[in-house]
């Protein structure tokens, strides 16, 4: 469904009933990376799967996009589809760096957390001009500039060489997604601020998942995330790198259940 939430509208996938999961995509994804997740956990959630500005289905906004307006704007959603109660928030990679975002402007909204490959960590400032550079280069050349620089980090090893049939439709996604909402989303991420030093204040339950093989934000680095957050649990996927939701669905569904049943 579409929903308007002021100067926009997002693309949301609703699925079941019962307390909220919102689960946030990746960058330069969509809601679908979720669909293993939207179908298992429907049965015992209101499932909500948004577009984030810029992708998917969503709205597009040229220019930056930072993390703040991300957040915000799933607030705002919250507030569209009239859903007060305090939601579980799942998210993966740039999902991540939103949630940090989301747990600063809107804490009152929220009630679990749940973080998937992602990093607390703000860009070194070459990785930094590496996403400048890459955001002028897409605009100028098309999205298949990031699906051919991101698709081989995104994936294990060993599920990129059998060419399992959601890497290909990884790409089929990013192919789709409009040049100017991954530049404004590279803009954003490119100043996104370190919150390394906030991760000991964040006061909810928290679960975080990564991916074995995850050389985008590895597993050494998502534990010390996990130690950093008071009484955050921390769980690795086998079988999975930086996509673990799509590559090990039932290892993360079941994760996810259960630590949304405790």
């Amino acid at each position: 469904m579409n929903v308007n939430i002021g100067d926009i509208s997002l693309q949301v996938a609703q699925r079941g009933a019962g307390k909220p999961l919102v689960l946030v995509h990746g960058f330069p994804l969509d809601h679908t990376m979720w669909a293993a997740q939207m179908a298992a956990l429907s049965s015992t959630h209101l499932v909500l799967a948004p577009d984030l500005r810029g992708f998917g289905a969503s709205g597009v906004t040229s220019g930056t996009l930072t993390m703040e307006q991300y957040a915000d704007d799933l607030a705002a959603l919250l507030d569209a589809m009239q859903i007060r109660e305090p939601v579980t928030f799942c998210s993966l990679s740039m999902g991540g760096y939103v949630a940090w975002q989301f747990v600063a402007r809107h804490r009152p909204r929220l009630a679990r957390l749940i973080l998937c490959d992602t990093r607390a960590a703000a860009d070194t400032p070459d990785a930094a001009a590496g996403r400048l550079k890459t955001a002028e280069r897409v605009l100028a050349e098309g999205a298949q500039v990031v699906a051919d620089a991101m698709l081989p980090k995104l994936f294990a090893p060993q599920n990129l060489a059998r060419n399992a049939d959601y890497v290909q439709a990884t790409r089929e996604v990013i192919l789709r997604t409009p040049p100017e909402g991954i530049a404004a989303a590279l803009r954003g991420m490119a100043q996104r601020k370190d919150v390394t030093s906030q991760l000991a204040t964040i006061d909810v339950p928290t679960l975080v998942l990564c991916g074995e093989h995850d050389g985008i934000s590895p597993p050494a680095e998502m534990r010390q995330i996990a130690a950093a957050i008071p009484g955050a649990e921390y769980v690795e996927i086998a079988d999975a790198g930086h996509m673990a939701p799509l590559e090990n669905p039932l290892a993360v569904n079941a994760k996810i259940a259960s630590f949304m049943a405790n």
